[in-house]
């Protein structure tokens, strides 16, 4: 009878530190969201800043300063719900204006322009990484929070879903190609 509450003992301690260590990966895993979509948001806000930046330096011509400025401004003042929309249009414009390869080679032969482009191809490389860390951090989160012992546990505590960032982030070629 003492061995049998030993090892029923034994098991709801075993059990109970199985629980708490998967809480405690669920844990850091949300955390990780969190700083990966620190981090995304401040590459986002860089590309639209440096976007916002060359459309008013004057080194693009008229209307591909209003496209870009307008989408860049929109980007940075989107709601939460419109963001993924707002940074996808941004992208479109990016490349609209950086479709043919003379005209990254205007933006480069102005005054300051070498240094524009450079930012703009730094930001445009760095928002599709920054992405994928965080969606990668999201799809490790739901696979852990499907798992039936996580659900019946409540181990998730009241942590929201996480969602993953799902826009177009594909950089103007003309402007990748170049920097390579």
């Amino acid at each position: 009878m003492t061995t049998t509450l030993i090892w029923i003992a034994v098991a709801l301690v075993a059990i109970g530190l199985y629980l708490s260590w998967t809480a405690g990966r669920l844990d850091r895993l949300h955390a990780r969201i969190d700083a990966a979509r620190a981090a995304l948001d401040a590459q986002l806000l860089r590309r639209a800043s440096v976007a916002q930046e060359l459309a008013t330096s004057g080194v693009l011509d008229p209307a591909a300063s209003i496209v870009l400025y307008e989408a860049a401004h929109a980007a940075r003042q989107a709601e939460e719900e419109q963001r993924e929309v707002a940074e996808s249009e941004l992208s479109q414009a990016l490349r609209a204006v950086f479709a043919e390869p003379a005209q990254v080679e205007a933006v480069r032969g102005a005054p300051g322009g070498e240094e524009a482009a450079r930012e703009l191809t730094e930001a445009v490389r760095k928002v599709p990484m920054a992405r994928r860390f965080h969606n990668d951090a999201v799809r490790a989160a739901r696979a852990l929070r499907r798992h039936r012992k996580v659900r019946w546990f409540r181990l998730a505590g009241h942590a929201p879903f996480p969602l993953a960032f799902e826009m177009d982030d594909e950089p103007p070629a003309a402007l990748v190609d170049r920097a390579t």
